[in-house]
């Protein structure tokens, strides 16, 4: 079973590339919304309650959080089994 992935992101949002490489090195497909407005953007701060900033992932419906915490769970080894679906 391989993780559904949603990247909520921003034009020139240079964390919001930075999170997308690391995903596509690891060959994870994701869907990618533009959060600059409208209903993704509501949709966007609805689930991350609040959060405002680019990127924003989820995981299988769970929220990750931006760019540092998704680096964080890389350095910590347990993304891999996240975006597995484990």
């Amino acid at each position: 079973m391989t993780a559904t992935v949603e990247i909520f992101t921003k034009f020139a949002c240079p964390f919001c590339y930075r999170a997308k490489a690391l995903l596509d090195s690891k060959g994870v497909s994701y869907t990618e919304k533009d959060a600059t407005g409208g209903p993704a953007r509501d949709d966007m701060l609805a689930r991350s309650n609040g959060r405002t900033t680019v990127p924003q992932i989820f995981i299988d419906g769970h929220h990750v959080g931006g760019c540092d915490d998704l680096m964080a769970l890389e350095s910590a080894g347990k993304l891999d089994p996240m975006l597995a679906g484990n």
